[in-house]
């Protein structure tokens, strides 16, 4: 029996596509340098940046540095164009998000989040309108662990009071989520609906045919309501 639903964020609750974009193609142009040299520098520092052992600040900072172009006012750039994006991203909720999160409750089911994230993303997601409507919410930045590792999973199911059987677990498929999902025991969805907005080289992962999709919020009510 499925007693929670534990969703991924970002391209699952909401998507980095919606409005403006800020990759790293972007931020190149903004700094005026080549793109695969800055692409290299800054996900250098993806991890730490994820783990929470640099603030978004600092991870621009360390990545500025090694393409020999720091300074206080090109940091402030980067960090502000990324802000306007999220900003942009979370202005405005996706109703089917919210209907979503909300219909989850009123049947009794717990809901959670798992989401790799930075320190910029991690505020914002405290601070949106989603965060009310759940149960947990481990976000790496915070946790010190980030998915693919069990630990994350099992942490939110623990935050959850179920086991992973108990869990169904929604995300659009990157950092290998759902095969980590499935290893422990949760019951793993592929949701495609924001697919239609992504572009390439940032489509965070192909479509696995392994797992379950959902193409609309309204299919994870219906596949609740054949295991409830």
């Amino acid at each position: 029996m499925i007693k929670a639903v534990i969703f991924d964020m970002f391209e699952t609750l909401v998507s980095l596509f919606e409005g403006s974009t800020y990759f790293s193609e972007d931020i190149a142009a903004d700094l005026g340098v080549e793109h695969d040299p800055f692409r290299k520098a800054w996900h250098e520092t993806e991890e730490a940046r994820t783990l929470g052992k640099v603030t978004i600040e600092e991870g621009i900072g360390e990545a500025l540095k090694a393409m020999g172009i720091y300074s206080e006012k090109n940091v402030a750039m980067v960090a502000d164009g990324r802000k306007a994006t999220l900003e942009d991203t979370f202005r405005v909720i996706p109703k089917e998000s919210l209907d979503l999160l909300h219909a989850l409750r009123a049947k009794g089911i717990l809901t959670g989040l798992i989401s790799n994230c930075y320190s910029d993303e991690a505020r914002m997601i405290k601070n949106c309108s989603l965060y009310p409507l759940l149960d947990a919410a481990m976000l790496s930045y915070e946790q010190g662990v980030a998915k693919p590792e069990p630990e994350i999973y099992l942490r939110a199911a623990a935050e959850l009071g179920v086991k992973p059987e108990e869990c169904l677990y929604v995300g659009d498929g990157g950092s290998r989520e759902l095969f980590t999902a499935k290893e422990i025991g949760m019951h793993p969805v592929q949701a495609l609906w924001y697919r239609h907005m992504m572009f390439e080289p940032h489509v965070p992962s192909p479509v696995f045919d392994e797992f379950p999709h959902a193409e609309s919020r309204k299919d994870i009510e219906e596949m609740l309501e054949e295991t409830v």
